[in-house]
């Protein structure tokens, strides 16, 4: 099987982010700058591929490159995250001893305000438990999200009308259509501590996006799952706005998803 890592970055010096971010093997380096130009360098047992866009939005460049990709198996990237020594042989193995995944979800080590999840034994994800994983622990077959005509959602992530949620609804679809997703034990690298492009606090505009982002994850049972997530969180999100307001915020964002 070849790997290809495709690369989510910003305004980023692209010839020296591959040997920054510990690069292996073939890569595609979607850099959303101030032009449109292309560049490719083969060197080192690797190409790397590079599309400089004048255009935002995260999901819009992974789509970007999940098209432009010809790898059986892409990992999805970010500019900030470092691999491990070995880690394409890591996730190669890994698809080769589990024929039947189409995803597998692998651990990278994040500073502990950010980290959404650790993989401590390897289990199949299902829709009650997608909303966790971010997208750069992502390694698929990629003709499996070709054939079952997946991509990112235009409207979540940075860049984007509603800042976060792109990744969540990336697996919910691979769900939907039937792809196995497991998540793994593995560790392949570590994210670099750096300010978040999206997250701006708990304010009223991140409760209201999360009730968008539920009602396209949970429909229905948005309004569960959000005063679950409320209640869950409150300790920590609620200094201050109250829970009541967060979950009125909430609930106005799952209404304005469900008139979209």
């Amino acid at each position: 099987m070849t790997i290809q890592t495709l690369v989510s970055a910003l305004q980023q010096n692209t010839e020296a982010l591959p040997d920054k971010m510990g690069l292996e093997a073939d890569a595609i380096i979607i850099n959303q700058c101030d032009e449109y130009s292309y560049s490719e360098t083969d060197a080192d047992g690797r190409k790397i591929k590079v599309f400089n866009c004048n255009d935002r939005g995260v999901g819009l460049s992974r789509n970007t490159a999940l098209m432009r990709a010809d790898a059986d198996i892409v990992l999805f990237s970010d500019e900030d995250i470092i691999y491990e020594k070995g880690y394409t042989e890591t996730i190669l193995k890994a698809f080769e001893e589990r024929t039947e995944a189409d995803i597998l979800i692998f651990n990278l080590e994040v500073d502990e305000s950010r980290r959404t999840y650790f993989n401590t034994s390897e289990h199949k994800v299902h829709w009650y438990n997608c909303g966790r994983y971010p997208t750069y622990s992502f390694a698929c077959r990629r003709e499996r999200l070709i054939s079952h005509n997946i991509t990112f959602n235009l409207n979540f992530g940075g860049g984007t009308p509603y800042c976060n949620g792109e990744d969540s609804l990336f697996i919910s679809e691979c769900l939907k259509k039937g792809l196995k997703v497991v998540a793994l034990p593995i560790t392949i690298g570590r994210e670099e501590v750096r300010p978040s492009t999206w997250f701006k606090g708990y304010n009223e505009k991140f409760f209201f996006d999360r009730g968008v982002l539920y009602h396209f994850l949970y429909g229905r049972m948005a309004r569960v799952w959000g005063l679950r997530f409320i209640f869950k969180n409150k300790g920590e999100m609620c200094k201050e706005i109250t829970p009541g307001k967060a979950y009125s915020l909430l609930s106005e964002g799952i209404d304005h998803g469900a008139g979209m």
